[in-house]
């Protein structure tokens, strides 16, 4: 691995008070390039633009997917990482996906712990605060060529965190357009998923909602995700989570949620939820909660659904009502280190001096 400090640090202007996530970015980033069938050096360098052209591939036929994830800051100043391992597995389900190269597991998790060993001082600690890193892998290759590309880059950007969405949201149901379909790419992160999903989501905001659930291609009559969430919903006390398939995101926040609620004896039932259905226990009063789980926002409570032209209101509960804060409350105390990781989730980045090559 090759360390390259930055000459002029950022890090004594950040105010973790007072930032914009997605536009702060820490430091430092991670680099490592793809030619001629093999990966090369692991590169932590300061972070800033590379040099592109507007012929690279993966501009012109979307060779692009990332992965989202977070580190945390306990009171004690120690760091740790949220099962890694899994988003490892999953950029590689991606590569594979789009016809790119896997990385391996000393690209991905080292290069990981040095960036944020290297940039620790950027992450904030407090309620829902966090560093947010952006692993990707894109297609480099300057060519007008309708075809796998031969070059590609790995690299890890990440920027300093806050809650999404403080207030619960209204989210509109999908019944003309959909995220993913059968055979396609819906179960990877590829870019181009979130590009087609921005259009529709504007209408949806244009209309007064938040966000989307989307619906099946074929029939729009089941739910799949929400916005670029995994979505949840309780009728009376027991939960429902659409299967993860070749549409639907094997989310990691989603795969904890289940198994936290299953702790809590909670019932959860993984199976195909319909649009029918939510919509008569909004009516009868057993549907209690609808809500969304990502990595970004962990967690995101819908007060109201859109459908067909009329808004359904849903019940705004304390946390001590709602199953969504509990397991939330359960899920950010393991990933902060307020709470015991019976799950072995948690994953501590040890603290080393990186000198610079």
């Amino acid at each position: 691995m090759i360390i390259q400090k930055s000459t002029n640090p950022r890090i004594s202007t950040f105010d973790p008070t007072n930032f914009s996530f997605g536009n702060t970015f820490i430091d430092h980033m991670v680099i490592c390039e793809y030619e001629d069938g093999k990966w090369g050096d692991v590169k932590v360098v300061p972070y800033g633009p590379l040099p592109f052209s507007p012929a690279m591939m993966a501009v012109n036929y979307g060779q692009a997917c990332f992965e989202g994830m977070k580190a945390y800051k306990d009171k004690d100043g120690d760091v740790f990482l949220f099962r890694p391992e899994k988003n490892f597995a999953r950029i590689n389900k991606s590569s594979t996906r789009l016809a790119m190269p896997e990385v391996t597991e000393e690209i991905f998790l080292e290069g990981l712990k040095a960036l944020v060993n290297l940039d620790r001082d950027w992450i904030p600690h407090g309620e829902g605060l966090s560093l947010y890193i952006r692993p990707l892998v894109f297609a480099t290759e300057e060519a007008l060529k309708a075809r796998i590309a031969n070059k590609y880059m790995f690299a890890i950007v990440a920027t300093p965190a806050k809650s999404y969405y403080s207030e619960p949201v209204a989210v509109k149901i999908s019944d003309y357009y959909s995220r993913a379909a059968n055979g396609g790419v819906g179960f990877a992160k590829a870019a181009g998923n979130y590009a087609a999903a921005f259009y529709p989501t504007q209408m949806a905001m244009e209309e007064g909602y938040e966000q989307i659930i989307w619906t099946d291609d074929s029939t729009h009559e089941f739910f799949e995700e929400s916005g670029t969430m995994n979505v949840f919903v309780r009728i009376n006390d027991t939960i429902y989570t659409p299967p993860t398939s070749e549409k639907i995101l094997d989310g990691i926040t989603r795969d904890s949620f289940i198994q936290l609620a299953e702790r809590r004896g909670i019932e959860v039932k993984v199976e195909p939820v319909s649009v029918k259905a939510v919509v008569e226990a909004q009516r009868n009063g057993t549907l209690k909660e609808v809500w969304g789980v990502g990595t970004a926002v962990v967690t995101t409570v819908f007060k109201a659904l859109g459908y067909k032209g009329e808004k359904l209101n849903l019940p705004i509960l304390s946390l001590e009502e709602s199953f969504a804060l509990s397991l939330q409350k359960d899920l950010v105390d393991i990933q902060t280190n307020n709470a015991e990781d019976t799950f072995g989730w948690r994953v501590l980045v040890e603290k080393k001096v990186l000198e610079s090559a």
